[in-house]
């Protein structure tokens, strides 16, 4: 006799066999899925992180290596990087050579060197310098807010004194030449610097080799949020510790480097400079990564 219909007991064995099938499907959908948003939070992490860090060593690489500190936010306070220790520590400074200048178009804009035969104490004559070119490629790079007249130089073999950059908040510009930046502005002649108006050369040691710099740097964590536990990792640029600037009262001339930052740290080993910066993620509870990276 031909069966038109499957039984009771068939009926139930198929029923189980497909709710095992489907919750084993359903669990292993769900881990694939889970997998996808991890690796690609981690992705993403892992993107965010570096760009961070690069962002930083870029700028860090062209550092007066003497001139970077570490200061205190709560209180302004600052050391030379390689005293400084503990989180309170969170803002990183330093004073930039302008390597922009230096690489220029086709020549160098700034040549590194000083004539000293041919210099006095009211003229400094470098030799293949450009200033009227470096001058207006420091206003493109700084949007205008900066020329020629808002430079100094760093004598190459100097003593270097950390207090003698202008770090210390409220500081005056320069009155004289007896700092460890040397204010200048354009000469007479197109490769020609002479001191602004913080004196003169005379009693001073002036040495052969230089590097000219427009701006300082700082980076660190604003708008921190005790909730989550993190913020927006920030970039200053033009400003003039030895025109009495700070990186506070030039807001307007910042950039932010990544946002949902948990942790940005640094330290030294002698002249090597060593940056941690840790992302979270917006879409994983509780999960960031770190990046790090040596500048030497």
């Amino acid at each position: 006799m031909r069966r038109l219909a499957f039984t009771m007991i068939e009926l139930v064995f198929v029923i189980v066999v497909m709710g095992i099938i489907g919750k084993f499907g359903v669990e292993f959908l769900a881990q694939a899925y889970k997998g996808f948003i991890f690796s690609n939070v981690n992705h993403n992490l892992q993107s965010n992180g570096e760009m961070a860090v690069e962002t930083i060593a870029t700028r860090l690489q062209y550092r007066i290596k003497d001139s970077i500190i570490a200061r205190k936010s709560s209180d302004d306070s600052f050391l030379a990087l390689g005293s400084a220790s503990g989180t309170d520590y969170n803002i990183l400074e330093w004073v930039s050579a302008d390597i922009d200048g230096f690489r220029g178009d086709t020549l160098p804009y700034w040549s590194g060197i000083i004539d000293l035969d041919a210099s006095s104490a009211m003229i400094l004559t470098s030799p293949e310098t450009n200033t009227t070119a470096l001058s207006t490629l420091i206003s493109t790079l700084s949007d205008a807010g900066s020329t020629i007249n808002n430079t100094a130089l760093y004598f190459i073999g100097a003593d270097s004194d950390i207090n003698t950059y202008g770090w210390a908040f409220g500081t005056a510009a320069f009155t004289d030449q007896n700092q460890t930046m040397h204010p200048v502005t354009s000469g007479g002649a197109i490769n020609q610097l002479v001191p602004d108006t913080a004196g003169d050369f005379t009693g001073i040691d002036v040495y052969e080799y230089y590097q000219l710099a427009w701006t300082a740097y700082a980076v660190g964590i604003s708008d921190y949020n005790t909730t989550s536990k993190t913020g927006t990792l920030m970039l200053y640029y033009d400003y003039q510790p030895w025109e009495g600037e700070n990186y506070k009262s030039n807001t307007t001339k910042s950039a932010i480097i990544m946002e949902n930052v948990s942790t940005f740290q640094f330290k030294s080993i002698g002249s090597i400079v060593k940056i941690q910066v840790c992302v979270n993620s917006d879409l994983v509870e509780d999960y960031s990564l770190c990046k790090e990276k040596t500048i030497f």
